[in-house]
């Protein structure tokens, strides 16, 4: 009972993250999951599914409302994901606890690096770069690639999502956002369900606390970005992200050197 003091803090500050920066908060999930509320890595990275496509959905609504979600084409890559996301579901069963931590560890720091590049250039990626003939085949592999990431680490893969809608279909960056939660929640259920076969036993109101808290986060976190700089929030978010990841390959990369 001691953990689920933890949910209502932490299942905030996910949810203030996918609120804010439209990306990334699940990323924090797992860890969360594991060395705040006891739970293994496979049952971590599983119940993030759940956590990440329940916000991803309530999110997906004042999005929608304001026009940002462009609907078919957020199903599209969705559902060209879906292989991505069973294989990688499939692949995480099968490997050691310490490992699946250090390479989510290094899968942290990889986003903490790209959020440094972002900060350096001071805007997104510039979509018209991208040559037309280029979009169909940048949008099958970043499908394929942003499930299979879903379906191995249980994180919603809007840090991917989000840079591949504006390079591969030209979305501006609102729009972008808002159409990666309409992937984030047919990822996150299509690698729910390769994963759930596997005789995994979750903890339902710990789950659903933490969903609850996460969903209230993002509405709080859609208000915060008319407060305080993206790029501020980026720093605060990318520093956190570094001490997390430092604290799991700690923890983890004796182990798994044996």
């Amino acid at each position: 009972m001691t953990g689920l003091v933890w949910v209502i803090p932490v299942g905030l500050i996910v949810g203030l993250a996918v609120g804010s920066l439209g990306a990334g908060g699940s990323i924090l999930t797992v860890p969360a999951l594991v060395y705040l509320l006891g739970q293994s890595p496979v049952q971590a990275t599983t119940g993030s599914l759940i956590i990440a496509g329940i916000t991803a959905l309530v999110g997906a609504i004042p999005h929608h409302l304001a026009g940002n979600v462009r609907l078919a084409a957020g199903v599209v890559f969705g559902l060209v994901g879906v292989t991505g996301s069973l294989l990688g579901a499939k692949l995480a069963s099968g490997v050691a606890p310490s490992l699946l931590l250090t390479l989510f560890a290094i899968l942290m720091l990889a986003v903490a690096a790209a959020m440094v590049r972002q900060i350096r250039a001071g805007e997104g990626p510039d979509a018209s770069t991208v040559h037309e003939h280029r979009r169909p085949l940048a949008l099958i592999l970043s499908a394929i690639v942003v499930g299979l990431l879903t379906g191995f680490f249980g994180v919603g893969g809007g840090f991917a999502v989000v840079p591949a809608l504006v390079l591969a279909l030209h979305l501006p960056i609102t729009a972008a956002v808002g159409t990666s939660l309409v992937v984030i929640v047919i990822n996150s259920a299509s690698a729910l369900a390769g994963r759930l076969g596997n005789g995994v036993e979750l903890d339902w109101t710990v789950l659903l606390g933490f969903a609850a808290f996460s969903v209230a986060g993002s509405l709080l976190g859609q208000r915060l970005t008319t407060k305080v700089s993206s790029r501020n929030l980026t720093i605060a978010f990318t520093i956190m992200l570094v001490t997390i990841a430092g604290y799991m390959l700690a923890m983890n990369v004796p182990a798994v050197m044996g």
